[in-house]
């Protein structure tokens, strides 16, 4: 009786389809555009539905595959292949891209809640909007914004990073070289002036 026929060499195909991402990746790092091309249509579906799993939201989840496909063409070069897999390199993009899109999301809100005045609407209930308390909301929001710009450039500074960026103040004490207490101490004076300043209206 003849020997069974070996089984089909998984961990080989695999190897293959890595080296294959890597040529990929080396054209692209001398701008081949096509090369991008292929990755993109190669990994595209993964990564939007690794987003998407993350962010729960569709249109988010495709602006971050794009985004993260035109870091991809600007940091070709960058890839190390001896680190991991052009897959894994893109896919821990996507990822930690949607996490930060997470975190901006809820820092803002925190902030919103701190900053803003209490009688603000967040939402209006119902289908129909009330286009006066609309109004009322975008020229409170002004207010606002007028009011961050008068705050002491520490605090306009610590402020901004914290809100537009989503940075943890842990971060922003990184970015600013400044002690962890210290930044903690400029944010809340901050949002303690705002409050002032904005007030609520009469």
């Amino acid at each position: 009786m003849s020997a069974a026929s070996p089984a089909p060499n998984s961990s080989g195909a695999a190897t293959a389809i890595v080296a294959a991402d890597i040529a990929l990746m080396q054209r692209v790092a001398q701008a081949d555009q096509s090369a991008l091309g292929e990755l993109y249509d190669r990994y595209h579906g993964v990564l939007f539905g690794l987003a998407v799993n993350i962010l729960r939201d569709g249109a988010e989840a495709e602006d971050i595959v794009h985004d993260v496909f035109v870091a991809v063409w600007k940091k070709a070069a960058e890839f190390d292949s001896s680190r991991g897999a052009p897959f894994s390199w893109i896919a821990t993009l996507v990822r930690n891209r949607s996490i930060d899109r997470i975190r901006m999301r809820r820092r803002r809100g925190e902030l919103l809640d701190q900053a803003a005045p209490t009688d603000l609407p967040h939402q209006v209930e119902g289908e129909q909007t009330d286009a006066a308390a609309e109004a009322e909301a975008n020229e409170q929001a002004l207010d606002v914004r007028r009011a961050v710009d008068t705050l002491p450039e520490e605090q306009r500074e610590a402020l901004m990073l914290a809100f537009f960026s989503g940075l943890t103040q842990s971060e922003i004490a990184g970015r600013l070289h400044a002690p962890l207490g210290t930044v903690k101490a400029r944010i809340r004076r901050g949002l303690l002036r705002l409050k002032d300043l904005v007030g609520v209206r009469p």
